[in-house]
């Protein structure tokens, strides 16, 4: 699960790196546009520290925190914006959008796969 929060956390700081440099030009450039990468980061160290066979267990459930930080803190956003303007997919919306799945489906694996540590203990 480790790598897979590595991932996953990869995949964060590309979008938001994305969402900085590609989608606006010099000038109109804002720091909330490197906001999935500031949600990558904290994931990436979760991951890296679960490399570690004593440390697993914590850093894989920190992990999950930050992803469900991560799926909830664009939505919480997006959708007050959406309901008082209007939904306007555009490359805010979009990386919000982009944000939430990412952590949304990292949320999914990890509760997958704490559901099948806990079958394999109480198994043997």
């Amino acid at each position: 699960m480790s790598r897979i929060v590595i991932l996953f956390s990869l995949l964060l700081v590309a979008l938001g790196l994305i969402a900085y440099f590609a989608f606006a030009d010099a000038e109109n450039r804002s720091v909330t546009a490197l906001i999935p990468a500031f949600a990558g980061v904290p994931l990436l160290i979760c991951g890296l520290v679960g490399l570690r066979e004593g440390a697993r267990r914590h850093a894989m459930h920190a992990a999950m925190v930050f992803a469900l930080l991560g799926f909830i803190a664009p939505l919480g956003r997006l959708i007050p914006t959406s309901i008082k303007n209007g939904f306007e997919f555009d490359t805010k919306s979009g990386t919000m959008i982009a944000m939430s799945v990412l952590c949304l489906v990292l949320l999914i694996l990890g509760i997958r796969s704490f559901i099948a540590a806990r079958r394999g203990t109480a198994a043997g």
